[in-house]
């Protein structure tokens, strides 16, 4: 099932590229930045790994230099609150559109098919989310790959609290089965679309 997964995952990407490689010269004309951003994750069974999105954050005032890096690595973590509906940090309607769609997401099918994530299974976490959240339980949470997508990204998306987050992610992790994995993919699509519950 691995296997199939991370075969899947790369034609997936193949798929997507043309609408990855637009939006990155998109971000990178927009932004002057680099398009790419890669946050520190705690990965399966603990195992750091650098998780790439593209970037949908950036100041209004643009840098003194344009940026020729494809990534930049945030060494500091995203606060564990929670995301904001009206975040001043997205300053530019095509990331607040590519954040509502989940395209900013795409380059993480990457780390599925080099086996790092999932298409299914618990959040990627950052140690100051576990630290506050997942104390006690994060052993457990990490026994699976972290997903690109889950329970709480088809049940609410950002709209849930952290605390029904968890929840949640135990719950897959504890009820993991393939029907459950079939039963999850499937809602995804409809759920990204239609950009409820996401900012």
């Amino acid at each position: 099932m691995h296997l199939l997964e991370r075969v899947a995952a790369g034609v997936l990407l193949l798929a997507s590229a043309p609408l990855l490689a637009a939006a990155a010269i998109a971000i990178r004309v927009l932004s002057r930045r680099s398009p790419l951003v890669a946050h520190r994750r705690v990965g399966w069974l603990g195992e750091p790994f650098w998780m790439l999105k593209l970037r949908t954050m950036w100041p209004s005032t643009p840098p003194a230099t344009r940026s020729r890096a494809l990534v930049e690595r945030v060494s500091t973590a995203p606060p564990p609150d929670g995301k904001r509906r009206f975040d001043p940090r997205v300053t530019c309607r095509f990331a607040a559109w590519c954040r509502t769609y989940s395209i900013d997401e795409l380059p993480q099918l990457w780390h599925v098919a080099r086996g790092q994530m999932s298409l299914v299974g618990p959040r990627p976490l950052t140690q100051a989310e576990i630290d506050r959240y997942y104390a006690g339980i994060a052993a457990e949470v990490l026994q699976l790959r972290p997903g690109m997508t889950g329970l709480w990204q088809v049940l609410g998306r950002n709209e849930l609290t952290y605390r029904r987050r968890r929840r949640l992610d135990l719950f897959l992790v504890r009820r993991y089965s393939l029907r459950l994995y079939w039963w999850i993919l499937a809602r995804t699509p409809p759920r990204v679309l239609s950009g409820s519950g996401a900012w």
